[in-house]
């Protein structure tokens, strides 16, 4: 039986279940179980099939117990309890209220499970700004960290890159950028393998003259890290496998990223209205059909979901509020991953050692 890799559920389910006792688990993950536009329908789904393939991982499901139990169902809850959480955040509630009023939403017990060590992670696919808020109240920033940043990967040539800042901050300092760079690097290096991954800042070309004064002071910081620092990237340059991880301000990333999102979506809509157009094109798509079955899977946004809270004093994991059970399966593979590889403790060891050094201090 195996797990997948970051991105992408590879199932490969042994036909024999183990009957005997097991022991005990090797993390503890809880999921807000009404957040999102499915709820416990999907939620509760998503939960069940990792824990078939994964029964030495505990998940709590957090939020109301009727609601959740009628999704549940007769299913085995061995290694799966329902913590209650009497309400629930809003997709379009405002994040002070949501941080205000709502102190037992299953969002803010999630993540309050998260700080008394309850639980390791969480997955949560409420909304957005009051998931930020409310992680950054309750487990408070690593030290020397000054913004918390939205990571996730996207499609590649060669596999995926990675992306932050997503949305959390609009406007940043060169520091900020350079903390985001330092952070993504560590996540990218212990979860997918990279030794030094390939860091390059997000701008408009790749001349030095170019981009607003924030990004060429990040620029000259990180030219003078010991990050594998490789310079500028352009919007295209995301997508060729070129590089690792891509780091701008939450305004640019998210644009680059949503214009991204519409472009497949496009290029899927174009592609199907083609070959319905006559009988021969309709021949043309069926003797295609492997081809755009594979290009379909490497597109699908499933694949990609769940986006991690970097900067945190825990682990947070925003998956998309419409995911399906899929694609919320793939988030929670995540936060395994990253519990594994420890990834708040390992930011906090090179925030420090990076802000620290002599270099550092010379150029900001």
């Amino acid at each position: 039986m195996t797990g997948p890799s970051r991105f992408g559920i590879v199932r490969l389910v042994s036909s024999r279940r183990d009957k005997q006792v097991r022991p005990a688990p090797t993390c503890t993950i809880a999921l807000d179980a009404m957040g999102g536009d499915h709820g416990p329908e999907v939620v509760v789904a998503a939960a069940l099939r990792f824990q078939a393939d994964n029964p030495q991982v505990a998940l709590i499901l957090v939020g109301n117990e009727d609601r959740i139990n009628e999704h549940l169902g007769s299913a085995s809850r061995e290694r799966i309890r329902i913590h209650p959480a009497t309400q629930e955040v809003a997709m379009d509630e405002s994040p002070s209220k949501a941080l205000r009023g709502k102190k037992d939403s299953s969002m803010r017990v999630a993540i309050d499970l998260v700080k008394d060590g309850v639980a390791d992670g969480c997955v949560s696919a409420g909304n957005t700004g009051a998931l930020m808020a409310t992680a950054r109240f309750v487990l408070k920033m690593l030290p020397n960290v000054d913004r918390p940043a939205i990571i996730t990967a996207v499609p590649s040539v060669h596999g995926h890159t990675h992306m932050l800042d997503l949305g959390a901050n609009v406007d940043c300092t060169a520091e900020h950028l350079f903390q985001f760079a330092v952070m993504g690097s560590e996540l990218v290096s212990a979860v997918d393998g990279i030794a030094r991954p390939r860091v390059a800042l997000l701008n408009i070309g790749q001349e030095e003259i170019k981009g607003n004064e924030q990004v060429k002071q990040a620029h000259e910081l990180l030219s003078h890290s010991g990050l594998n620092y490789i310079g500028y990237v352009e919007g295209d340059g995301i997508f060729l496998g070129d590089l690792d991880l891509v780091v701008s301000d939450g305004f640019v990333g998210n644009v680059a990223l949503k214009c991204s999102e519409g472009v497949a979506k496009f290029v899927r809509h174009s592609l199907t209205s083609q070959f319905k157009r006559t009988w021969f094109t309709r021949l043309a798509g069926l003797a295609a059909m492997p081809i755009l079955k594979s290009f379909r899977r490497t597109m699908d946004p499933r694949r990609y979901n769940g986006a991690s809270l970097l900067g945190l004093r825990g682990i947070v994991i925003k998956s998309h509020g419409g995911a399906d059970v899929l694609a919320f399966e793939n988030a929670i593979y995540i936060a395994e991953k990253e519990i594994h590889a420890d990834i708040p403790r390992r930011i906090s060891e090179q925030v420090g050692l990076h802000l620290g050094s002599e270099q550092y201090r010379e150029t900001a």
